[in-house]
């Protein structure tokens, strides 16, 4: 793992990280591959860490804030992003009141895709691909389900389904909305979810509003609300954040 798209992840750093040098940029580099191995070991023991185990290492801050949207009948799209224990996030299902749904781009390797998706769905989380969001979200909402879909919205589009751009780490760059418009689309509210690496193999999960009634906001302004929050996580500990994506390669010159 160690050096996997180095040169990736040194562009990365160079673009969204200019004002630091070349010495603090290889320092963030080498704490980043350290995490990354980290990472892939914590997905792996997911299979067989235990409950308990698994409470000491993944805390929740404020799990009363998602569950006051269900006491109102609200259904939510929870925003994560590739920083920190993204993977452990499924871990809160049976804390949750709603069903737990993970919205996921297929893996084009037919052995990781099965392996990620018995992985995702230890925790009884219920893992959609994305190109049946849609159809999984109209059903609920027919069916009365109270529900929480997860998505990672912080990668780069596809070239056909750009609709929009904005500056993200201070350069201009497309960005998923889908997010926003599935939002606005079947009226759920909108959280982040933040998640902190406190220790090696330990973390805090803390979720951020961003936006309760989406109608109330104009397009992209959800989008870019989230954006932001990510941002900030990124820069108080870059090394955290997932830099192997080729995130800027479609940027706007």
């Amino acid at each position: 793992i160690v050096g996997y798209r180095r040169r990736v992840v040194r562009e990365n750093l160079a673009l969204t990280l200019p004002h630091l040098s070349d010495a603090e940029r290889k320092v963030i580099e080498k704490k980043f591959y350290k995490h990354m191995c980290d990472m892939f070991l914590e997905m792996i023991k997911t299979m067989s860490i235990s409950s308990e185990e698994m409470e000491k290492r993944f805390k929740i801050t404020n799990l009363d804030l998602v569950n006051e949207y269900a006491k109102k009948g609200k259904s939510v799209i929870l925003v994560a992003s590739h920083y920190a224990s993204y993977e452990w996030l499924l871990t809160m299902n049976p804390k949750i009141d709603f069903k737990g749904i993970a919205v996921y781009k297929k893996v084009a390797n037919p052995y990781f895709d099965k392996l990620v998706q018995r992985i995702r769905s230890k925790y009884d989380t219920e893992v959609v691909e994305t190109r049946k969001a849609i159809p999984t979200m109209a059903q609920n909402q027919r069916d009365g389900i109270l529900s929480m879909y997860g998505l990672a919205s912080d990668q780069s589009p596809k070239l056909d389904r750009i609709f929009h751009s904005m500056k993200f780490m201070g350069i201009e760059v497309p960005v998923h909305t889908g997010a926003e418009m599935l939002a606005k689309k079947y009226d759920l509210s909108v959280v982040f979810v933040k998640v902190n690496k406190v220790a090696r193999g330990y973390y805090e999960a803390t979720f951020v509003p961003i936006a309760d009634n989406p109608h109330d906001y104009e397009n992209f302004d959800i989008t870019e609300k989230y954006l932001r929050e990510v941002e900030k996580q990124i820069y108080e500990a870059p090394e955290y954040y997932l830099w192997t994506h080729k995130r800027w390669k479609h940027r706007v010159e």
